[in-house]
């Protein structure tokens, strides 16, 4: 959803022009009745017509939606807090894949669209990027100056996301990394910032920040791993704890298991039988082919976990078939969402809880833990616990495939596909 304001570029004679790339200023735009002072450095020639390619869905439904267009309206900034970054890489987390469907429409279309509006589509999807910062508002930190190399993610309810060469994201959610010259764009809002690492290429740095904050939330703001401190700050631990990773071989799963090593926790994980040693690379402490039972079996001679983290997709409906005690298990599959979309916000309310009651109670009996549902957080202190694992070389994450902008649709259909060996990259 558009909202009133856009970008004006002045036609500048050469000279001009090239004084400002040397020398960005500060001009005053006007919107929504408001005034804004902006930073910029010139988008190149071809982006001076205020248009983009971006991959839009129009309706729900599978992967033949996606529609490529190189006439979108580039985003505009709106407040002083605002940058305008150009993509470099992105990436197709299974997130985008469920939205693809239309997951989570009920409750996502509330929060993005105002009570007096409704339009829902077009949407452009998309979770996390790297690119280049171009143009900011005079409310940016300093810190983050023209030309910095960075990294971001996008909040679900965001209607213009990272399958695009522009987007907008909340302050919190976006990172400085090295300086790098070139390619496609994005808008961001920007008041937080942290150092970011300059070890991964373009390709791994798009990888990390939506997969990472996940597998961070659910093992230390749902999991309590660390305590209060690894919840709210960037401390991390948990050494010596046991932690059980279902999936081992995914997005979330491969930096998971990094995740867990670094702080000294022992690891468990599954994986399909091909991913093995790659998970046990990683730095597993013991890994078995799921579809082996006489290997599964192995795994209750480690039990009680203290966790049992679920990057598999299995459900709550999982944790009532193991055969081996736990604390907690936690799953990143919700059926929160999908109960609102099924029966609305105030039925689907009260089925979550009954739910969650119903699979605790079945759960504290039979294994004397809890259920739990973890979610992607994009808190700064979790960006900067991920960062620094980066730049220890604790944390490297897996690139299953990558492809051109024009062919996104076949990263959406290798996801689908299963058996991940770490992530689909995009590049623009």
């Amino acid at each position: 959803m558009q909202v009133a304001g856009r970008n004006v570029f002045l036609p500048l004679r050469q000279t001009v022009l090239g004084a400002r790339r040397q020398y960005p200023v500060a001009r005053q735009s006007k919107s929504a009745g408001t005034q804004t002072n902006v930073e910029q450095v010139p988008p190149s020639a071809a982006k001076c017509h205020g248009k983009m390619r971006g991959w839009q869905l129009h309706s729900y439904g599978d992967i033949d939606e996606l529609q490529l267009s190189d006439k979108l309206k580039i985003p505009s900034i709106r407040s002083s807090n605002e940058c305008l970054v150009r993509i470099r890489t992105t990436t197709v987390n299974p997130i985008d894949v469920a939205m693809l469907r239309g997951y989570g429409a009920t409750v996502l279309n509330k929060m993005r669209c105002l009570p007096s509006d409704g339009i829902e589509f077009p949407l452009i999807l998309g979770r996390e990027f790297c690119g280049e910062l171009v143009h900011k508002g005079m409310g940016v930190s300093e810190s983050l100056p023209l030309g910095t190399r960075v990294w971001g993610v996008v909040p679900l309810q965001a209607s213009a996301g990272a399958h695009a060469e522009y987007v907008a994201v909340p302050s919190y959610c976006v990172s400085p990394m090295e300086k790098f010259v070139e390619p496609s764009l994005i808008s961001i809002k920007t008041i937080q910032i942290s150092q970011a690492p300059d070890q991964l290429d373009d390709c791994e740095a798009a990888s990390v920040l939506y997969a990472g904050l996940t597998a961070w939330s659910g093992l230390y703001v749902t999991g309590g791993l660390g305590g209060p401190c690894g919840a709210t700050t960037s401390s991390g631990g948990g050494a010596h704890k046991r932690v059980l990773v279902l999936g081992g071989s995914g997005g979330v799963g491969t930096l998971a298991v990094q995740i867990l090593k670094s702080q000294k926790v022992q690891v468990l994980a599954t994986c399909s039988a091909r991913n093995v040693e790659m998970v046990r690379n990683l730095g597993a402490d013991f890994v078995v082919d799921y579809n082996d039972c006489e290997a599964m079996e192995e795994l209750c001679k480690y039990a009680p976990y203290d966790i049992v983290l679920d990057c598999a997709g299995q459900g709550a409906q999982k944790a009532e078939e193991l055969k081996y005690d736990y604390r907690q298990y936690i799953t990143f599959s919700s059926p929160m969402l999908a109960n609102i979309d099924q029966q609305g916000l105030v039925f689907g309310a009260i089925k979550n809880v009954g739910d969650l009651v119903q699979t605790n109670f079945k759960s504290f009996v039979q294994r004397g833990g809890l259920v739990k549902w973890g979610f992607f957080s994009p808190a700064p202190h979790g960006i900067e616990f991920l960062k620094k694992l980066v730049e220890s070389r604790k944390l490297i994450p897996q690139i299953d495939c990558s492809f051109d902008f024009a062919e996104l649709p076949k990263a959406f259909e290798r996801l689908k596909g299963g058996h991940m060996q770490g992530k689909a990259v995009v590049k623009l």
